[in-house]
């Protein structure tokens, strides 16, 4: 079965947890030189791999005395500043050895946020992969702020996959995949080998558990595998500390958690507007726009919006959210924050007579908007 899911993979995206490379000690350079050697031989079956590699802190903590994890943004910044060159050097240093060649990729939220900037990264490790190098992308952790960080790098992998269209994302974690139970409480635990569907009751398995080491636990690698699964994308979930993991995985073996992907996926524009672009604002809208979005599929117009918070400009994103404040959609608004609370309420063709001008009738069009509720996937179609 393995090996029909995998058959058409040609673009992986393969990230490496804190705590497979990683230990109190600092870098683990033989764990991660054993991986790079299957990444290269990846390569050498003509797969195209991105690496989305954590374990910078973790590299860079004990060389300032650091035990445990940094308290302050600060001492993770310094540490990260340390480590994020000891691992590049170590990636390259493997991949130079087997005749490949290696760049480092850092990135913040913004980078993906920004719709131009968002391209520009993605036509950077697409013009990476035509000239044959692997592409090591990490967060930029020597200058993001709480503000601009993606999280955890088991999102940043999700955003990564689908910035480049990637055919399948591999998690290499510290267990052998996802659980009906915690193993290390629970002995009778069972892996599951095929996740068909991720719904709330399997999310609420995989609990928040964090190591000392990295930013996320299971929850977070399910959330990410729910994402490039909405963009049709199965996600793998093994554990790295295995010899020659991705060997086996790439000959068919029925090891770790494959989550398929969705029947139906999300363009890339609106993949771009759910997952990258960070809302500024939320709008809230009465029962009769709340109708018309979700189950007639329209777009919200001023007269629908009952509440706006926060402070945002026209062509950012924002929430919509119904009167109690529950979420529903994301979207791109075509109206200011000040545009909006003059007209907010009032019917589109009072918008030019209000405002003195009129960019369109719809705050936010249809085809700029996501919904965001449980089974309400959009597709291309």
């Amino acid at each position: 079965m393995r090996n029909a899911l995998l058959s058409h993979v040609k673009r992986v995206i393969v990230k490496i947890g804190s705590g497979v490379i990683s230990s109190e000690a600092g870098l683990d350079r033989t764990m991660l030189a054993a991986i790079a050697e299957d990444l290269c031989d990846l390569r050498q079956q003509g797969l195209e791999i991105i690496v989305v590699s954590s374990g910078a802190v973790a590299a860079g903590k004990c060389q300032l005395g650091i035990t445990g994890r940094p308290q302050t943004i600060p001492q993770k910044q310094a540490a990260a500043a340390i480590g994020q060159t000891r691992i590049i050097r170590a990636y390259k240093e493997t991949f130079i050895d087997r005749g490949h060649m290696v760049a480092q990729v850092l990135l913040t939220r913004d980078d993906l946020s920004n719709r131009r900037r968002y391209l520009n990264a993605r036509n950077t490790l697409s013009t990476l992969l035509e000239y044959g190098v692997t592409p090591i992308v990490n967060e930029n952790d020597t200058v993001v702020v709480e503000e601009i960080r993606f999280g955890d790098n088991d999102n940043l992998s999700a955003l990564v996959t689908s910035l480049v269209e990637g055919d399948l994302l591999i998690i290499l974690s510290d267990v052998d995949g996802f659980y009906d139970g915690d193993p290390s409480l629970n002995p009778d635990a069972k892996l599951i080998g095929v996740v068909e569907r991720i719904t709330p009751k399997l999310e609420s398995l995989a609990g928040d558990s964090k190591g000392t080491l990295g930013t996320g636990g299971m929850s977070t690698k399910i959330k990410a595998a729910k994402r490039v699964g909405l963009a049709g994308v199965g996600t793998l979930i093994v554990n790295g500390r295995t010899p020659h993991i991705l060997r086996k995985v790439f000959a068919g073996e029925n090891v770790g958690s494959y989550f398929l992907p969705a029947q139906s996926k999300m363009t890339a524009k609106k993949r771009w507007i759910a997952f990258s672009k960070k809302p500024r604002g939320k709008l809230l809208v009465d029962e009769g726009a709340y109708r018309a979005v979700v189950e007639l599929g329209k777009s919200l117009l001023p007269s629908g919006i009952c509440g706006i918070e926060g402070s945002f400009e026209r062509g950012d994103a924002v929430r919509l959210c119904d009167r109690q404040g529950n979420e529903f959609a994301k979207g791109v608004t075509s109206y200011s924050q000040p545009e909006l609370l003059r007209i907010a309420g009032k019917q589109s063709s009072a918008i030019e007579a209000t405002l003195g001008y009129k960019y369109r009738d719809e705050i936010i069009y249809r085809d700029d908007m996501v919904l965001t509720i449980e089974d309400k996937e959009e597709s291309d179609a």
